[in-house]
């Protein structure tokens, strides 16, 4: 190409990422195709307004990168334009993923899955509302409650607040995502307040402080540093466990438990560098919080569950370190984990500010009872609901009418709240 066919070249490509540059800048109800019926089940305004002043953001570096570029636009030789432009590409795609990730999150509530988003909303809601009634001053800073959507995958997952997304160029989360796979929408699914725990575990500040103490108790008790590595990378996933089981009692142990039974060659694997503990150990660190929370009986029956299922007899793929002393070492991390205090919840320990106690698990069986009865339990914490179902669902009530019946009642508790973001008043 000649000089000019070039220079024309390059303006034709400038001019249609200008054309690109504004499409992408606000989101609505309305524009994710949200009809006045769906409003109920919807997120937030205040959900609507952090994504958008996240887009705003994206969209002034994108009309400054512009303007400078224009500035300098003649001065600038073929390879300096074709940088320039490549950065300004580079936050068009930032926009582009952004607007779609919100897109995709909040449109989904104009579907036939909206009212089990919602009520997953209001689950997840009533975990963090549990703190706050145990411990007013921990959770007391605007939040913004989180937010569920449907996507394939084989488990849920969660995109915590703040966090930088590889999805979104390492752009931040303004606020909690929690993914549900399409076939788990059922609310007796106990993963689920896992997930919500890994946003509760973030939202108190306590990411670092355990992994610090546990990896510090880890030395003192087992000097292996084979030991200490895997139990320092495990931090995050066994929180989420334990925390899980102070949200949900016994019935979200053995949820977990459910979720783990996989064939023997996994179970009994352990993968290096892996974030989640051996699914082998995993089941006995359940079942030692059902100990240490008080359920002896339930933890006997988790173990002699596992022994059955899960034979080191029959061979296993466990470095021989991490099975020796287990289950004295296993002791320790729940006891560090959920019993020890933290200068991050004013030390005190998890166990205090997500108290749970027999008469909790009490309230559990005798919603168990109403639901498998078909009744709606309409006074217990949406949570305790969680555990409820999955106990009627084992005792052998028809799965897809207690799931009906708790999402009809739990959206309908989420339509009645009007909409209101956690704490009152949000923040992004």
């Amino acid at each position: 190409m000649s000089g000019s066919t070039t220079a024309l070249f390059l303006e034709a490509k400038k001019r249609a990422l200008v054309g690109r540059a504004s499409r992408l800048a606000r989101l609505s109800p309305r524009r994710v195709g949200l009809r006045p019926q769906d409003m109920p089940y919807a997120p937030t305004s205040a959900h609507f307004a952090a994504a958008n002043r996240r887009l705003a953001e994206i969209n002034a570096s994108i009309a400054s990168r512009f303007a400078r570029l224009s500035d300098s636009w003649r001065h600038l030789g073929p390879p300096q334009r074709l940088t320039g432009m490549a950065m300004l590409e580079r936050d068009l795609d930032r926009a582009r993923r952004t607007f779609g990730m919100f897109f995709e999150l909040f449109s989904q509530r104009g579907s036939s899955f909206a009212p089990a988003l919602a009520a997953h909303d209001v689950i997840a809601l009533d975990c963090y509302q549990a703190i706050r009634k145990a411990a007013p001053d921990i959770l007391s800073r605007p939040l913004l409650k989180p937010v569920t959507y449907m996507e394939h995958g084989y488990s849920p997952a969660t995109m915590r607040r703040g966090v930088q997304l590889s999805r979104l160029l390492g752009d931040r989360n303004p606020f909690p995502v929690i993914r549900i796979p399409w076939d788990r929408d059922n609310p007796w699914q106990a993963v689920f307040l896992h997930e919500v725990s890994h946003n509760l575990q973030a939202d108190l500040g306590l990411w670092q402080e355990n992994e610090t103490a546990l990896r510090e108790r880890m030395r003192q008790f087992a000097p292996d540093p084979q030991i200490v590595s895997a139990y320092r990378r495990w931090h995050k996933e066994i929180f989420a466990d334990l925390a899980a089981m102070l949200l949900g009692g016994p019935a979200a142990a053995a949820g977990m438990m459910a979720f783990l039974a996989h064939p023997s060659p996994r179970v009994m694997t352990y993968r290096p560098g892996g974030a989640h503990p051996t699914g082998y150990l995993r089941g006995f660190i359940l079942a030692e919080m059902l100990d240490r929370m008080g359920f002896d009986e339930d933890a006997v029956a988790a173990r002699s569950v596992w022994r059955t299922l899960y034979d080191r007899r029959r061979g296993h793929r466990i470095p021989p370190a991490l099975l020796l002393g287990a289950q004295r070492t296993i002791a320790s991390v729940v006891d560090e984990i959920a019993y020890q205090p933290r200068r991050a919840l004013g030390q005190r320990a998890l166990a205090d500010i997500i108290p749970f106690r027999k008469e909790d698990q009490a309230e559990i069986r005798r919603a168990t009872l109403r639901l498998s009865a078909g009744q709606v339990p309409t006074d217990v914490p949406p949570r305790f609901l969680s555990s409820a179902s999955s106990l009627a669902v084992a005792g052998g009530a028809d799965a897809n009418t207690v799931s009906r019946t708790v999402i009809q009642h739990l959206a309908r508790r989420a339509a009645a709240s009007g909409g209101e973001p956690l704490l009152q008043q949000a923040a992004a």
